[in-house]
């Protein structure tokens, strides 16, 4: 009798072992799955066990203690792009086998928080858009646009500290000619915005900051229709209407001298070049023509003139 017993447990807990080792049925495809650094083994069986990426928390914990690996267990996001069995998930998980590929991402010149927390999110189903929003946009101007390789599970904190960090690096590139130039940084990055809007060439953005630093220094209104873009949205001079100009922001360099509050996008490192290597005329006033060709006068007067013959 009692060898019966022992029998029927065996075949019990055989049977219960099979089960509990197969793909669950509602295994979750192109997911993922995040162990956080300091989690302990039950905490990870039972998030596993949630997620339908195991079928037992007690055959896991039992698995991995028996292989001598709970303290193996990798911290870090995992992608599972497929089904897998028990002893599948516990070789991923305790030898830090991520299944993670890093991808492209180019951030264009001139993109600001908004438009740079879109395009990041078109490449990550972990990323927040909310959220890098609201750590970034304090620091408008200062995320470098470049191309980037980020793991699909790239956070919002993870993307912010990296631009950041990448600003901070290809700005010392230009640390002699800032130093020489002798205007503080937080001047010279929202000017290099400016440039990066207002033109496309470095010798037109040094001529337009020439002109834009010569109107500072005067107490001119700097007049930039792309600061705008921080008002309602819009950055074509041909879009503006008179009733925009009157709008009362602290991003109306019309109404307002000086600086906009921020930078009003992340500017590359020619206009930041550009920003501190101004080219002095005797121009005041600018504007691109319908094919992207800059004009240049000397009076108001003068600007109209060319504003009629190439804006109309």
């Amino acid at each position: 009798m009692r060898n019966k017993i022992i029998l029927y447990a065996i075949l019990v807990w055989f049977s219960f072992v099979l089960i509990g080792i197969r793909v669950p049925d509602s295994f979750p495809k192109d997911t993922y799955f995040s162990v956080p650094k300091g989690s302990g083994l039950s905490q990870i069986a039972t998030s596993l066990l949630e997620t339908h990426l195991i079928r037992s928390a007690f055959l896991f914990k039992f698995f991995v203690v028996l292989s001598g690996n709970q303290k193996n267990v990798v911290s870090g996001v995992y992608a599972f792009d497929r089904p897998l069995n028990l002893f599948q998930v516990i070789s991923r998980i305790t030898n830090g086998e991520y299944g993670l590929t890093p991808i492209r991402v180019t951030i264009p010149e001139g993109s600001n928080v908004f438009e740079t927390a879109k395009i990041l999110k078109n490449y990550s189903k972990t990323f927040s858009q909310d959220e890098f929003i609201r750590l970034a946009s304090p620091h408008e101007g200062y995320l470098f646009p470049d191309t980037y390789y980020f793991l699909p599970s790239i956070t919002a904190e993870e993307a912010f500290q990296t631009l950041r960090a990448n600003f901070n690096k290809k700005i010392e590139i230009l640390q002699d000619e800032i130093t020489l130039f002798n205007q503080p940084i937080g001047d010279v990055v929202k000017m290099a915005a400016l440039l990066e809007e207002e033109a496309r060439t470095t010798t037109s953005r040094r001529i337009i900051a020439g002109i834009l630093w010569k109107r500072l220094s005067i107490g001119m209104p700097l007049q930039v229709d792309a600061a705008f873009q921080y008002v309602n949205g819009k950055r074509d001079s041909a879009d503006l209407t008179l009733d925009d100009l009157k709008i009362d922001s602290p991003y109306n360099t019309y109404l307002y001298k000086g600086f906009p509050p921020t930078a009003i996008t992340n500017p590359g490192l020619d206009a930041l070049f550009s920003a501190v290597t101004p080219i002095k005329t005797s121009y005041l006033y600018y504007l691109s023509d319908k094919k992207g060709e800059m004009h240049y006068s000397k009076t108001f007067e003068e600007h109209v003139v060319k504003k009629n013959k190439y804006l109309r």
